[in-house]
């Protein structure tokens, strides 16, 4: 069996590596370092969860020169050496992790640029040195026009998940990075799919590129140890399935994906009202809250993660054992995406999609054009005897592990008892008492209790003071 020594990768990496328990490579990694240390422009395509970090991860650090190094001074101090761009934020985090845990022997610096959090500890870093530079697009942009990020000594180049990116609207930003880096870089692009774009980019911006293909073109793009369970369920029965599967034998960490933030978030409060630990992942939370989210579900401090597609690339967590889609995904690609966050590494894992009544048409599709043999999903209720087969669910469990937590119910105030007179009033006299009672009880000095006061409407003619009578006709 290979292992990383024989690849020629460094010791200090290896090392490292075998800190982490890491000591064999996939084969993606095996076809790519071979290649990828020589400096040559690749193309690495692989399904989801199969290494490719690494693959393009080793290479970069292992041509990049560490501070300590005395080749370090024929280098412009403290400019950045690799560029690595990735779509999303966790994705960016999950890489720039990995990366600093392999070269933590080097001495290489890694920052993590990302939009969402402040200027300045990013700005801080900069200005100190940095080696190697993981971020997505916008903030990557963002600094180069502040003249803080200089991409023009960078040797290396990588796109991870570049289909990704495609579909976020980042290629032009992709494009404007790519003229900033010198023409000499060597350019590694990593994604699971290749469409047209992305081949498009290769030819323009790649010289000569070697395209890796880790299966062979007849292999599915998803991973073969996930099972794949399809139900056609109904919405409100749902959470009541997932708590059921939840206390399934062999449950462990669980992440579920839905299409909306709000749907996300009632999800999870859901969850949590069930006794479960969970958190939402969405868009319209914090920075700060998300990565707080990411590491309590890393460190097995929460149990369920309810995300959207926010978090269907990059996260690459241990002990996974489900992937729920709590709706039909939109499309093959987002399917393929999201259950790749289990049955990672080797492991195995099972993937569960929910498809409503009104989405059968768009499952259809994606089971015709991933060549699934789930045509007709089963309709599926919490009750369902095959739902308690399929995931090895003990008898008579239920969807929650607390009770719920008692209604409270709220007194009525007594209604005030209303006199006689604004019993039989008409309407006019109503309102004239409603809108003047205020103004006419203050004056009178009595509370708001007391009936308002009727005016007197005996009205007399008076001249310089002194009362005139009307004269008789």
């Amino acid at each position: 069996m290979t292992t990383f020594r024989e690849l020629g990768v460094l010791p200090e990496i290896c090392d490292a590596l075998d800190r982490a328990g890491i000591t064999t490579p996939f084969a993606i990694q095996e076809m790519t370092l071979s290649v990828a240390l020589l400096g040559t422009d690749l193309i690495g395509q692989a399904r989801t969860g199969t290494g490719k970090t690494l693959a393009f991860g080793i290479p970069v650090m292992q041509r990049s020169i560490a501070p300590s190094n005395p080749a370090y001074a024929d280098l412009p101090q403290g400019k950045p050496q690799a560029l690595i761009v990735a779509p999303t934020r966790e994705l960016a985090l999950q890489v720039s992790n990995d990366l600093s845990l392999a070269s933590k022997d080097m001495g290489l610096r890694v920052l993590t640029v990302y939009g969402g959090v402040g200027y300045e500890p990013q700005l801080e870093a900069l200005d100190a040195g940095v080696d190697i530079v993981v971020g997505t697009p916008g903030r990557l942009i963002d600094l180069a026009n502040r003249r803080a990020l200089d991409l023009s000594h960078v040797h290396a180049l990588v796109l991870d998940e570049a289909d990704e990116m495609l579909d976020l609207g980042f290629l032009p930003d992709v494009i404007t990075l790519i003229s900033k880096t010198p023409e000499t870089r060597q350019t590694m692009l990593f994604s699971a799919t290749m469409p047209a774009a992305i081949v498009s980019l290769a030819r323009i911006h790649m010289r000569h590129p070697m395209n890796i293909r880790a299966e062979s073109s007849y292999d599915t793009t998803m991973v073969p140890a996930t099972a794949q369970f399809i139900y056609q369920a109904h919405d409100l029965d749902k959470p009541e399935i997932i708590g059921r599967i939840l206390q399934a034998e062999d449950a462990e960490k669980i992440i579920v994906f839905t299409r909306t933030k709000r749907q996300a978030q009632r999800v999870a409060d859901d969850l949590a009202e069930r006794g479960f630990s969970a958190s939402p992942l969405h868009g319209d939370m914090a920075q700060v809250a998300r990565e707080k989210a990411l590491a309590k579900f890393r460190e097995d401090k929460i149990r369920v993660l309810v995300a959207t597609d926010v978090a269907a690339r990059g996260i690459d967590v241990r002990g996974v054992s489900h992937v729920i889609n709590y709706t039909c995904p939109e499309d093959d690609k987002t399917y393929v995406h999201r259950i790749g966050r289990t049955g990672r590494a080797g492991a195995s894992g099972i993937a569960i999609t929910f498809v409503d009544w009104a989405d059968l048409h768009r499952w259809k599709m994606i089971n015709k054009t991933l060549d699934l043999p789930f045509p007709d999903p089963q309709e599926t209720y919490s009750t369902s005897e095959h739902l308690f087969h399929d995931q090895g669910i003990p008898a008579g469990t239920k969807g929650r592990i607390v009770d719920p937590a008692p209604v409270e119910k709220k007194e009525r105030a007594p209604r005030e008892r209303r006199s006689g007179s604004d019993r039989s009033g008409s309407g006019r006299s109503d309102r004239s008492d409603s809108a003047s009672g205020s103004t006419s009880g203050e004056k009178s000095g009595s509370t708001s209790g007391d009936a308002p006061r009727r005016r007197n409407r005996n009205r007399r003619r008076t001249r310089g003071g002194q009362s005139v009578e009307t004269p008789q006709t």
